[in-house]
């Protein structure tokens, strides 16, 4: 007998057909968005409402799907590409420290202010006047239309009503699937990555089609760009972790049946012993140089090692001989800790202090620690990471390890634009807003570049 098809499964069908000319409308539209919008796998999901996403799937709920079909199947476009351009921005992996439902928000209205610049005919929408004082807000207070500085604009709304009237305006897609902490979820940090490469697609299509698309697109080349910068800092320490054998028993690597059955048969001789050593990719040596010009902040530097070493602490990243170097320096070296154990991160952070209030300049930290090399102090140096929040002068040649700079974010909010912009920093929308981000400095080419601000530090 011929199976007959079930109503779920006749939905089911039905939507995702429906799916499939959503992302072909979209493709028509956005053809430089082609690997994104095939991105994520479509999966039923009758808990929720609307559309939801934790990177990998895009979960969709039957009854919501058929019903906006019929009624306005110009929302289920928009919120198809809503939930994929949180990805591409990568607003799933830079939450850090920030209040979850103040940053949901943020991440809302930073995408859907890029859909509405847009004005596609598979995504175009009368604005309503709540939605439109909202942006012209923006545009008269010189905020960057990125996540993170709507973010802190957010949290100047003291009135729960607006608060309120805001969540409920922008609110389109689902964001209980976002990982609450992408570095304890392999699957989501792959996830993260994968979404990070194409992000950089995108970029490179919308630099080819750019003419012709104008310069809407530069809002989502400046969001993509911004998630990008802000890799945490477990993505960048796993670059320098090594595979090492350690003392330690290795539970995975025997039968814990032929244990077992030893010791039920000879009481207290098991048949099979674990292994007294295991391989574990861990952190060796590596530098951090802090730089103590003029201009730093004490307790941000402090907040920064605590972060640093939290990071380290939660993978189990030492070994038990580690060398790591902290060194302080300005136009010249001023000190150098050495942290071997983490009691000697205790101390550090116990007893730290800025040493040094001169200018900036990069050279002698990295001329210091190419001494060390030479002096067979370093052994296997993977790599040196400067925190910095200025410009400084850096070295004509490539270190032989892998560097990175750190930068603290300052946002030019209430500049003007014009000033804002100088130095290629950012851009003007045709509507007038400022989409730019705050004033990169430039690191050279072999270099790493990566930018905080004080909400992933927790300040």
């Amino acid at each position: 007998m011929a199976h007959r098809q079930t109503q779920t499964e006749w939905e089911n069908e039905m939507c995702l057909k429906i799916l499939d000319v959503i992302r072909s409308e979209l493709y028509l539209d956005f053809r430089y968005l082609d690997m994104a919008l095939s991105a994520l796998t479509w999966s039923s999901n009758e808990q929720i409402h609307t559309f939801a996403t934790d990177g990998s799937f895009l979960f969709f709920s039957r009854e919501q799907i058929l019903r906006v079909f019929r009624n306005n199947s110009l929302f289920l476009n928009r919120a198809y590409l809503h939930s994929v351009l949180h990805c591409i921005f990568r607003h799933l992996w830079m939450r850090g420290n920030r209040e979850p439902v103040i940053w949901n928000l943020a991440c809302d209205i930073a995408v859907e202010w890029t859909i509405d610049s847009f004005e596609k005919k598979s995504t175009r929408r009368t604005l309503s006047l709540r939605r439109m004082n909202y942006y012209e807000h923006l545009k008269e207070a010189h905020i960057p239309v990125t996540a993170a500085a709507i973010y802190h604009d957010l949290l100047t709304i003291t009135d729960y009503e607006e608060q309120a009237a805001l969540q409920f305006e922008f609110y389109t897609d689902d964001h209980r699937f976002w990982p609450k902490d992408p570095a304890q979820s392999p699957s989501s940090a792959r996830a993260g990555e994968n979404w990070e490469k194409i992000g950089r697609r995108v970029s490179k299509e919308m630099e080819l089609k750019g003419k012709q698309d104008g310069d809407t697109l530069s809002s989502v080349q400046t969001q993509i760009s911004q998630g990008k910068s802000r890799r945490s800092y477990r993505e960048f320490l796993r670059k320098f972790t090594v595979l090492k054998e350690e003392l330690q028993c290795d539970y995975d690597e025997f039968d814990l049946n032929y244990y077992s059955y030893g010791l039920r048969l000879y009481k207290n001789m098991p048949l099979i012993e674990p292994l007294e050593s295991r391989e574990i990719m861990k952190i060796s040596e590596f530098v951090i140089v802090i730089d103590t010009s003029y201009s730093t902040n004490g307790p941000l530097v402090k907040r920064f090692l605590e972060e640093t070493f939290q990071i380290i602490r939660q993978r189990d990243s030492f070994f038990r001989k580690s060398h790591i170097r902290i060194i302080q320096c300005d136009n010249q070296v001023h000190a150098d800790t050495i942290i071997q154990s983490q009691e000697d991160i205790d101390r550090l952070l116990q007893n730290f202090s800025l040493i040094g209030g001169g200018g900036t300049d990069f050279r002698p930290a990295f001329a210091y620690v190419d001494r060390l090399l030479d002096e067979g102090v370093f052994h296997n140096l993977r790599g040196l990471l400067y925190f910095t929040d200025g410009r400084g002068i850096y070295p004509a040649k490539r270190p032989p390890y892998e560097t990175a700079f750190v930068f603290l974010d300052q946002p030019p909010y209430g500049q003007n634009p014009s000033d804002a912009a100088t130095d290629g920093s950012g851009k003007l929308t045709p509507s007038g807003t400022f989409t730019g981000v705050e004033d990169i400095p430039e690191v050279p080419p072999w270099a790493m570049r990566i930018h905080l601000d004080e909400d992933e530090l927790g300040m």
